[in-house]
């Protein structure tokens, strides 16, 4: 028995990283280099908190004041143009603005080194509508723990 085999393939021509994903990676090679220093890095920080439209750059803004009084062992970054503060290195919270992803609301999240494990379930993000002196107290308490 005799067959034939067609090769149907299918071929698209690369046309390489899209708009939105060379300055993505523009924007993670800048924030390396700005993470070598301490200074440099807040710097960055601050300059991206700037840039940011109300209501999150306020909320940003305050923020990182909450951060750097309760928690200041934390280093400042910028993640992925988000303000981010490190542990050892590694991105333990940030605040992700509404704008960025379009989204209803801003966030402010905190990565797996925070362990702030809770049982088998826990949240790991909170939306934020308004910053109250509440939402703050909350924010330092999660802030002060995940820190250790």
């Amino acid at each position: 028995m005799t067959g034939t085999t067609k090769s149907t393939t299918t071929s698209k021509a690369y046309e390489g990283f899209s708009a939105e994903e060379r300055a993505a990676m523009k924007e993670r090679a800048k924030e390396l280099k700005a993470s070598a220093n301490r200074a440099e890095a807040e710097k960055a920080q601050l300059e991206k908190i700037a840039e940011l439209s109300e209501p999150d750059r306020s909320m940003a803004s305050r923020i990182h004041e909450l951060v750097a009084e309760h928690a200041p062992a934390l280093a400042p970054k910028t993640w992925y143009g988000m303000p981010g503060w490190a542990k050892d290195g590694k991105i333990l919270c940030f605040f992700q603005p509404a704008e960025k992803f379009g989204a209803r609301y801003p966030t402010f999240g905190f990565n797996d080194v925070a362990q702030l494990d809770d049982g088998t379930l826990w949240p790991v993000a909170y939306a934020l509508t308004v910053l109250t002196p509440e939402n703050e107290a909350t924010i330092t308490d999660l802030v002060k723990r995940a820190a250790g």
